[in-house]
């Protein structure tokens, strides 16, 4: 637990056993989503030995409430194998900045949540603390900077998608990789432009088609492919080409990212990558001392069939090749 974390842990206050219909679910818990197939086997866990670990609860001023900081999994549980008490750590009662810190410092090396409901938490903490570094978040919380960036992706799309993250059918429910790897299309400068369509009515769009079974997109990571062609043509000069084309990607449901693919643009990538590869090679060559090659015979055989391969390249190419 790092300093910061320390300095909002709520102080412990000792060990009971409580009535299990005395105590309520924490209204600041990350996790909001408990799939059936885990929660069976922990069921099962319990039923044959008990809690092992007791819950870790405090006491509400307010209505003087036992609210559950950690061990919700085990309550549910408990009252399913109608358990009528549970053995439980006290602490004293946590702000709500102390609540979300500690429950985020608590599961850090369990398995992790679904990431939606994390956002939301990470919401509500830069609200309380009017933080926004990615940096401090993640001190507070333990999760990585890139979770945190992750959060605030998710953070952007309005509460209908947000709530399909959020679905307890896991059948049902939308995965938020969809929808990271979906951000940076929607906010590339190129897509923004496009006057037909909203970020909402865009993402819409691009949702069913990625949900039915016709649809060209297959997979989440198609977006990368997506964002691919869109810098291809930008580098390309063909922006105007590519946005008539994601038009009608994003109209016709059977398209694939391939659609996206303009020749003269996927040429001019291959080039720079190309360019690139040879600027290297080319460095290489400058650096290195002959004398300790020299016995090397299979790399002299392999940079004479270079210079050949590349003197036909250049009078296939109409350039004059210097002897």
């Amino acid at each position: 637990m790092t300093q910061s974390a320390k300095k909002l842990a709520p102080e412990p206050i000792g060990v009971k056993t409580l009535r299990t219909d005395h105590l309520q679910p924490n209204p600041f818990n990350p996790r909001m989503l408990f799939d059936k197939a885990p929660m069976r086997t922990l069921e099962e866990s319990i039923k044959r030995v008990g809690i092992l670990v007791p819950l870790t609860v405090y006491q509400r001023q307010a209505d003087h409430q036992f609210i559950i900081l950690d061990g919700q999994r085990r309550w549910i549980c408990a009252q399913n194998l109608e358990i009528v008490s549970v053995p439980v750590n006290q602490v004293a009662e946590p702000s709500i900045v102390q609540n979300i810190v500690t429950m985020f410092q608590i599961h850090k090396l369990r398995e992790d949540w679904e990431l939606m409901p994390t956002a939301l938490k990470v919401d509500l903490l830069m609200s309380e603390l009017q933080e926004r570094s990615d940096r401090k978040l993640a001190e507070l919380t333990g999760l990585d900077v890139a979770v945190i960036s992750r959060c605030k992706k998710l953070l952007s799309y309005s509460k209908e998608y947000q709530d399909l993250m959020l679905d307890p059918d896991p059948g049902k429910r939308v995965k938020a990789d969809f929808f990271i790897e979906l951000y940076p299309v929607l906010h590339d400068r190129a897509i923004t432009t496009i006057s037909a369509y909203s970020r909402a009515q865009l993402t819409r769009k691009l949702l069913e088609k990625y949900q039915d079974p016709a649809g060209g997109i297959k997979a989440v990571t198609d977006f990368r492919k997506v964002k691919q062609h869109i810098g291809n043509a930008r580098k390309a000069g063909k922006l105007l080409v590519l946005v008539r084309r994601f038009k009608e990607f994003v109209e016709r449901i059977e398209l694939t990212p391939d659609h996206l693919l303009i020749p003269e643009a996927d040429v001019s990538a291959q080039a720079r990558s190309l360019h690139v590869r040879i600027q290297r090679l080319n460095e290489l060559l400058a650096e290195f001392d002959v004398d300790d090659y020299l016995g090397e015979e299979e790399l002299w055989k392999a940079l004479e069939s270079l210079l050949g391969t590349i003197r036909k390249r250049l009078r296939d190419a109409g350039r004059r090749v210097k002897e």
